[in-house]
């Protein structure tokens, strides 16, 4: 398509869970797809963005049942502050819904009729752990016991987060539900099918012409290459979601209705005009569809959507943008360093979000590639590209054409061939950037202009000549032109990342909202107004304020116990282990070692591959399930202990040969242990 063709495009993001507060690395994947629709609607395309909150399933079940509330109550408030929080950024949908909406009911209902009218669902028996206590069928997420493959306790009924096995529930050892602690009994269910294996060659087709990155395709293939299996697309009460049709105590499965919530709120935006709806959802449609999304929702975006609107006979999406994960100072947010932000209490301090706006814009590529918010870069990286370099330009000048030339622009400058050939070349990979969710490069490439204004600025000191006689109060009325000429298109570049200052900016140059198509005009005898700050510095104490808001004591003595709610703590704990002897606790060497080295490990999404120093017993390579609370390059150099007596196994990543320790809370986010200071590498814990 060529660059001057209006194109439509309908743009969601991923439904954010309504179960608690949005926090800063939820806001990546919003901020990238809100700075693309601008940029699209600059250019002069046609877009229509929405998104809603996701508010079905068992989690929002039961924690409305312990608020002592119907889940319609719990999500009302969730979605109010998700909306508000997102507003306060700057994410600007069109619409913004609920997947509980009669919308989303009748449009489920409407795909699985034609799913199951074309062949595409089956019934099948299968057998379910169920919860005597809670008298419900439990996911597999809500049973956990040992590891069948190497006997870590406290493990999900899916896949062992110290070894990386992947197995079926009914295959952990003692295992328990972590609703009520009760051994789960296994009863049988009917239950109904997307017949996903059918749809082998059109997913791969899709998938061939999709705009999805490169290593977002290797993902799926490697899926398509093992053989799809059918997809359980149905829940037995309790349940929170929509009853399937005729089938009396069945629910659609929250991932049939999640992703059809997009075209929902798409419904109640167009004031539930279903021929308007089908003009951009319906297989011929000339509307190009993207979903920007989380890299940990790749499989239902990238093999189930696709294949669910091509059985329906709906289009299917254009293209797929995925971030990565959001790091702070290196590593995992975390509540008790508190790295663990919510958009709110960045607010709350004073914070400009367009600030975290920029900041995530300087890191973004089109690949899945996890971000790092380092707050000590975050505030030199805004005082020195938004301030020091960019309103520079135009606190320095405004202050000089009010002073001495009436506040009016020359009616023309030295060179204009020259900027105009400058920022044409610029404006070349700004746009590619943009387009191609490449922000980092554009960033880079606005600020080199930027530079580049600053340091002519510098040489040129307008502020000196305007002392002089005529001529060089001409040439200083030039120079200044020039600087705001430049400052006007720095604004248009920035404008998709920083909405409310460009708009400032553009009152103050008393101009209408800038499009792309005035990226190659001038500004030329043109009065502008007097200048006030359009942006400040970041004042450290605000970071300082924002991460003591933010932590929280996670200690024993944080609050004081109530009975009710320890009891309720206490029905989610582990049955204890049985007991074992000295005899067996002496067969066990745990040694200190350390971590030499640590990495990711291509194909596992929670293991790390750490090469480990143990002293006098020489280096070990173990693989542990810890990439979830720890970015593989804060790890080197730090001593753990290790239990260096164990058998070495044969994994399909490598030998592992040992196993760290590490604690955990009762979500299973993984801790290390390490020795206090003095400890050496290959000492005996004792």
């Amino acid at each position: 398509m060529s660059a001057s063709a209006t194109r439509k495009l309908f743009v969601t993001n991923a439904l954010p869970y309504a179960n608690g507060p949005l926090h800063l690395g939820h806001l990546v994947g919003y901020i990238q797809g809100d700075i693309w629709v601008r940029f699209q609607r600059m250019c002069g395309h046609e877009v229509t963005y929405v998104c809603a909150d996701d508010a079905h399933g068992t989690p929002i079940m039961l924690a409305a049942e312990k608020a002592g509330m119907t889940p319609e109550e719990f999500i009302a408030p969730v979605k109010t502050a998700h909306a508000q929080d997102f507003a306060d950024f700057h994410v600007a949908f069109d619409h913004y819904h609920s997947t509980h909406s009669e919308e989303n009911r009748e449009l489920s209902e409407r795909i699985y009729a034609a799913l199951d009218r074309h062949g595409y669902i089956v019934a099948r028996e299968i057998e379910q752990a169920y919860d005597p206590v809670k008298q419900m069928f439990l996911p597999d997420r809500y049973i956990k016991g040992a590891c069948p493959n190497c006997g870590t306790a406290d493990q999900y009924g899916d896949n062992c987060e110290n070894c990386g096995w992947t197995y079926s529930p009914r295959d952990l050892k003692s295992p328990y539900s972590v609703l009520s602690g009760a051994a789960p009994e296994w009863r049988p269910s009917e239950h109904y099918f997307f017949a996903l294996s059918k749809m082998q060659v059109e997913i791969r087709a899709w998938l061939d012409g999709a705009q999805v990155h490169d290593s977002v395709k290797a993902k799926l293939r490697e899926w398509l290459d093992a053989e799809l299996k059918d997809w359980d697309i149905s829940r037995d009460a309790p349940y929170f979601g929509f009853g399937i049709p005729g089938k009396p105590g069945k629910y659609f499965y929250v991932w049939l209705d999640a992703p059809i919530g997009y075209f929902a709120s798409l419904l109640a935006y167009l004031g539930g005009d279903h021929a308007r709806l089908d003009a951009v959802i319906g297989a011929g449609s000339g509307y190009e569809m993207w979903h920007f999304i989380g890299k940990d929702i790749i499989n239902f975006h990238g093999l189930f959507w696709p294949a669910m609107l091509r059985g329906a006979g709906l289009r299917q999406p254009t293209g797929l943008s995925v971030n990565g994960y959001l790091t702070v100072d290196g590593a995992k947010m975390s509540k008790s360093r508190g790295t663990f932000i919510k958009a709110r209490t960045y607010l709350d301090v004073g914070l400009n979000p367009e600030y975290l706006r920029y900041y995530f814009a300087a890191k973004l590529g089109a690949g899945v590639v996890d971000i790092d918010l380092n707050l000590e870069d975050f505030v030199a990286r805004v005082n020195s590209d938004l301030v020091g370099k960019y309103v520079n330009i135009a606190s320095r000048c405004a202050a000089l054409l009010h002073g001495h030339f009436g506040g009016r622009l020359a009616a023309q400058f030295d060179d204009e061939e020259g900027l105009r050939q400058r920022y044409h070349g610029g404006d070349t990979a700004i746009r590619y950037g943009y387009e191609n969710r490449e922000y980092g490069l554009a960033a880079r490439e606005i600020m080199t202009l930027a530079d580049e204004a600053n340091g002519r600025l510098q040489s040129d000191a307008p502020w000196s000549l305007v002392k002089g006689g005529e001529a060089e109060r001409a040439r200083a009325h030039r120079i200044c032109t020039r600087a705001i000429n430049e400052f006007r298109l720095l604004t248009l570049y920035l404008k998709p990342v920083l909405p409310r200052l460009a708009r400032e900016a553009e009152a103050f140059l008393g101009i209408a909202p800038l499009q792309w198509a005035d990226a190659g005009k001038l500004l030329l005898d043109h009065p502008i107004k007097p200048y006030h700050p359009l942006a400040t510095r970041i004042d450290p104490a605000q970071i300082k304020a924002m991460v003591e808001a933010s932590k929280e004591d996670l200690g024993p003595s944080a609050k004081p116990a109530q009975p009710a709610a320890a009891a309720a703590d206490a029905s989610r704990l582990p049955p204890p282990a049985a007991p074992i002897s000295i005899d067996d606790f002496g067969k066990i060497e745990l040694r200190i070692a350390r971590i030499e080295n640590a990495e990711h490990v291509e194909g596992a999404d929670k293991l790390l591959k750490l090469t480990l120093d143990l002293g006098e017993l020489g280096k070990r390579q173990v693989f542990a399930g810890i990439k979830s609370q720890y970015a593989p390059e804060t790890l080197i150099g730090r001593l753990t202990v290790v239990v260096a007596n164990l058998a070495p196994r044969k994994m399909r990543f490598g030998l592992s040969e040992g196993m760290v320790l590490a604690a955990s809370h009762g979500d299973g986010r993984p801790f290390l242990l390490a020795p206090d200071a003095g400890a050496e590498p290959g000492m005996r814990v004792k």
